[in-house]
């Protein structure tokens, strides 16, 4: 072989580890680049927030009402019966509220939007929610009236609509569908998160507004659950209660109800996944504080007792009772009316003259009327000052 060939030979095998060599580094320095940019996605992934976010269950008895605050920022998720009016006005003065950046009716039955209006007349308000759904009510009116009178205007709830309180993020979870036979189906149901916890509130929700969430692939996934109507039966799924997998769950309901709530399926779901029960009818007012990676509650948990079972009302140390025990008195065969879902069946309604009135299954108007609350008991209607239509 020439020389010329020689080095011709050399210089290109020269080339060629050059060449190799380059391709390596390269490969080397992208291999870094996307490990760096692993790094990052994973810290953003840690939500940083600031003080703390409190939510407060207001004991309203059978019936609805928390108030959330992260710093000066507010909302309201329901107010009680007409009966609750000042008691939930006086305990957001209390708190120092003179604001409210929102207002969340659930849905129009009496029990959560019963305060509405003298909380609507007496706050400043930002926004208001409401579902796309109207009622016959003198309740539903005056919350209506009130809204008005403020020159505020209602916001429909869209699913995936945000909804953004200080450092809370909120995102809208259901309603799902335009129409619904049963009023509770259209309740706004709310999941706010807070650094790295997260709160999921279900108004009156039912098993179908359940299954639709479901079915629409969301993420229900929460630590605090507020369970749906008050723990009855008809919410709160199996299926729901394993996707939403809560660490705690939170029941407003009253001493002994009428309703029976909470229902004894709802108690022994919770009791089976071994989640720690708060309750109103137990602990009266409860609250929950988060710091971003840990939640508090200011109450011991409650048991799993569920039905008309006669128990004392805690203390907010949850290891003393109050001298007064309710006294339950379960309605005879004869007077008690109800479906084969335990629903009550005396329909109860306000007039447009502001009159309570409860017309019996048989009686002249009862198909005509639209129920604002349902009893099961004659009993029960009158103590909720209700009088017996005289058709």
């Amino acid at each position: 072989m020439s020389k010329k060939h020689y080095l011709f030979l050399v210089a290109i095998m020269l080339s060629f580890l050059l060449l190799l060599t380059g391709c390596s580094k390269e490969k080397a320095v992208q291999t870094s680049i996307d490990e760096s940019q692993e790094k990052t996605v994973e810290s953003k992934s840690i939500e940083e927030v600031t003080g703390n976010l409190k939510v407060h269950f207001i004991d309203v008895g059978q019936a609805d009402s928390i108030l959330i605050e992260n710093g000066e920022n507010t909302m309201l998720i329901d107010a009680g019966n007409n009966g609750d009016a000042d008691l939930v006005v006086n305990y957001l003065k209390n708190e120092g509220i003179s604001q409210l950046d929102y207002v969340i009716g659930t849905h129009p039955h009496e029990d959560h939007i019963g305060g509405l209006d003298a909380v609507i007349n007496t706050f400043d308000i930002g926004k208001v929610y409401l579902p796309k759904v109207t009622h016959t009510s003198k309740t539903f009116k005056d919350v209506i009236t009130a809204i008005k009178n403020k020159g505020l205007k209602i916001t429909n709830p869209v699913v995936g609509n945000k909804i953004i309180l200080g450092d809370a993020k909120g995102v809208i979870l259901a309603p799902n569908s335009k129409k619904y036979k049963d009023y509770n189906n259209y309740s706004i149901v709310l999941k706010l998160t807070y650094g790295n916890t997260s709160f999921l509130f279900t108004g009156d929700a039912e098993d179908l507004s359940e299954e639709e969430m479901i079915h629409k692939g969301l993420d229900l996934s929460a630590d605090v659950l507020k369970v749906g109507h008050h723990g009855s039966h008809s919410s709160t799924t199996t299926d729901f209660l394993n996707k939403v997998n809560p660490s705690y769950a939170v029941i407003m309901t009253e001493i002994g109800n009428d309703y029976g709530h909470p229902h004894k399926e709802t108690m022994d779901k919770l009791k089976n996944k071994n989640i720690p029960v708060y309750r109103t009818d137990e602990n009266g007012n409860i609250i929950a504080i988060s710091d971003g990676n840990k939640i508090e509650f200011n109450v011991n948990q409650g048991d799993y007792s569920y039905g008309r079972e006669s128990k004392s009302k805690k203390t907010n140390k949850g290891n003393e009772t109050n001298t007064l025990t309710a006294k339950v008195s379960i309605p005879t065969e004869e007077n008690y009316y109800e479906d084969k879902d335990h629903q009550g069946l005396i329909k109860g309604n306000i007039n447009s003259k502001g009159e309570k009135i409860y017309h019996m299954p048989d009686g002249a108007y009862y198909k005509k009327v639209k129920a604002e609350v349902l009893f099961k008991t004659e009993k029960e209607a009158e103590e909720a000052g209700f009088r017996k239509s005289k058709k």
